[in-house]
């Protein structure tokens, strides 16, 4: 693993070798949430984003390079993170709108300046540096698409009844079962290993047991072991770029995109992100009820966190 990530810098090449020789890749999902503290937020949002081994330092990278030249210096450097609620807040939208006027090559600048001096900005600099934060948004899922990333995501109604039993829950089991199935159709069916954004300690070790537990016991957890590494990882958000990503996406998820299933307000100056990231869905088909061809999104929409048995008791 680690000599693929550090060939990074050669990543046309390790395709090629990866082609003619059948080399074994795997890919990282990187886990976050948002709108799980039930307040504002319209739905609770638990987002993957899927970043290939061979192509994940290339695309850090990039996502660093593309800080520089929005912010004027690396914005996450310090004690500040990459995250919806900082970057695509509503008062983000109304700095950048503000009615003064601000050149193109002014924006890095001020942006610069109003990150190491805020109590010094004035209006110019906060126009500039919400102009900075949307443009790099922006150009983050531009670069993931570069990077043939994929996005997931489980997105439950807060008012959802949860379930009573200890295993674990639907939204996860269902962004596991789209991570498995995308797994599974690519070309030399290609491992998958998880990384979460790290709990307060308890949870993360309930979060790990349950894990197992569904990868161990439950016939269709062990048959998607045969993919998914069953430990997964945990990191602090602030230090793992592919989280920063995640949180992005559910952000964005869950004030802005929506189904015909999905009645909850949005906000509609987010579409052009939710444009970008519906791009970077997965879509494969499955057996469904003797239809060989239903149709299942990376994106699931649910409405009951409980489980079968619970419903029909």
């Amino acid at each position: 693993m680690q000599g693929k990530m550090a060939a990074g810098g050669h990543s046309e090449k390790w395709q090629n070798i990866g082609v003619s020789q059948g080399a074994e890749m795997a890919w990282f999902l990187f886990i976050d949430e948002s709108g799980h503290d039930r307040k504002a937020s319209p739905y609770e949002v638990l987002a993957g984003v899927a970043i290939q081994d061979r192509d994940l330092w290339n695309l850090i990278n990039a996502l660093h390079a593309a800080e520089l030249r929005h912010f004027g210096r690396r914005y996450s450097s310090g004690s500040s993170e990459l995250k919806g609620t900082k970057l695509l807040k509503s008062k983000v939208f109304h700095h950048a709108g503000l009615n003064t006027h601000v050149e193109e090559s002014e924006i890095p600048r001020l942006a610069r300046e109003s990150l190491d001096d805020g109590a010094g900005a004035d209006v110019r600099h906060f126009k500039a540096l919400a102009l900075a934060k949307l443009r790099y948004v922006k150009e983050v899922f531009d670069i993931c698409a570069r990077f043939r990333c994929r996005f997931f995501a489980s997105i439950v109604e807060t008012d959802a009844q949860s379930t009573s039993t200890d295993g674990l829950r639907k939204d996860y089991a269902y962004l596991f079962e789209r991570f498995f199935y995308f797994l599974e159709d690519q070309r030399f069916h290609e491992h998958g290993i998880i990384v979460f954004d790290e709990l307060e300690k308890s949870k993360s070790h309930l979060l790990i047991e349950q894990t197992h537990r569904y990868f161990k016991e439950s016939a269709v957890g062990r048959q998607r072991s045969s993919l998914i590494v069953p430990e997964p990882f945990f990191v602090h958000s602030d230090l793992t770029t592919g989280v920063q990503i995640a949180d992005l996406v559910a952000y964005c998820v869950s004030w802005g995109f929506r189904t015909n299933q999905m009645t909850k307000p949005f906000r509609a100056e987010l579409s052009d992100f939710i444009e970008q990231i519906a791009a970077l869905r997965y879509r494969t088909t499955r057996e469904r009820n003797g239809n060989p061809d239903f149709q299942i999104w990376s994106f699931a929409h649910i409405t009951d966190l409980r489980t079968r048995a619970e419903r029909e008791d």
